[in-house]
């Protein structure tokens, strides 16, 4: 009994070995491969770069510019750009400092985008993997669900949250990334249908290990290339979803402040404080332009017809 569970063992570590064996026997693991790629990609390390600089700023920046987001200026109403003034981005009609703002609604646009891209992550993960590994008449009642839920108007399901259940941020968080895992778990369950027919997962049914656990362990794992790439897209897509909720008026709200929220500030003034508009455009441009071309990036790196 004990030479079996020796030789059960063998075999699973063999199959579940991160790592292969290249012909002069140094290892190849995917994930080095992978980043090697990336940093061939200057577009992709630039916009890194970028993304990182924006990040700090927005996590950084409120407490460094003396002037509070949403405590007016009395000397300065509709100040424009100005170093003299201390106020590089200008004021706003109510005399708050346009950087200040800025920085503080990159942070909250982030912190949506981020954890509302986590939410879709982990349901969209989950769903998908139990779906395509279970399959039969449990994969197709699932996905007909997924179809369902595809069917109903994205903007008008969360803007009809909003109103039901309060312009609250927290809710934002949840609305919209309860309804981004549905391309996730089209995505995870493609690649469950493969992966569930590999050896190392004949392996580890033959081991005995149970449906769940084979998913954590030996599904899951072997999903990170396809999640990371499609979490990097879909970081920019809610960033977007949510400056156009808060530019409709259902997204943050005062004293709060976002990107979109800004935008929609300086387009009623464009004519007028045409800053108002200029500045939080630029950073939301920079922001998506920067996730698309690290998202590509990701992707050709992990495509393992490149290898």
């Amino acid at each position: 009994m004990t030479l079996y569970v020796d030789k059960r063992q063998a075999l699973e570590e063999t199959f579940l070995s991160a790592d292969a064996e290249l012909p002069h026997g140094k290892p190849r693991s995917l994930t080095r491969d992978a980043m090697r790629r990336l940093r061939g990609n200057k577009a992709a390390v630039v916009s890194l770069f970028v993304l990182g600089f924006i990040l700090l700023a927005a996590l950084v920046g409120p407490w460094l510019v003396p002037f509070d987001y949403e405590t007016p200026d009395w000397s300065a109403f509709r100040a424009p750009p100005s170093i003299e003034s201390g106020h590089y981005f200008g004021t706003d009609q109510n005399g708050r400092d346009l950087l200040a703002r800025v920085l503080y609604g990159t942070r909250v646009s982030l912190a949506v985008a981020t954890i509302a891209t986590f939410v879709s992550v982990v349901v969209g993960v989950l769903y998908g993997a139990v779906s395509g590994f279970v399959g039969g008449r449990v994969d197709q009642a699932m996905m007909r669900f997924v179809d369902v839920m595809y069917a109903l108007p994205y903007i008008l399901f969360v803007i009809l949250l909003m109103v039901m259940f309060g312009r609250d941020v927290f809710l934002l968080f949840a609305a919209i990334g309860l309804l981004e895992w549905l391309t996730m778990a089209r995505i995870v369950r493609g690649q469950t249908l493969s992966l569930k027919e590999r050896e190392f997962v004949e392996a580890a049914r033959a081991a005995g290990v149970s449906t769940f656990p084979i998913i954590l362990r030996h599904i899951v794992p072997n999903l990170v290339g396809p999640v990371v790439i499609y979490a990097t897209l879909t970081i920019p897509e809610i960033v977007i979803t949510e400056s156009f909720l808060s530019y409709l008026g259902f997204g943050v709200q005062e004293p709060l402040t976002s990107l979109g929220t800004l935008i929609s500030e300086g387009t009623d003034v464009l004519e007028v404080l045409p800053w108002l508009l200029l500045f939080p455009g630029a950073v939301l441009v920079s922001l998506l332009l920067a996730f698309a071309f690290v998202g590509d990036g990701l992707r050709d790196a992990f495509d393992p017809k490149d290898r």
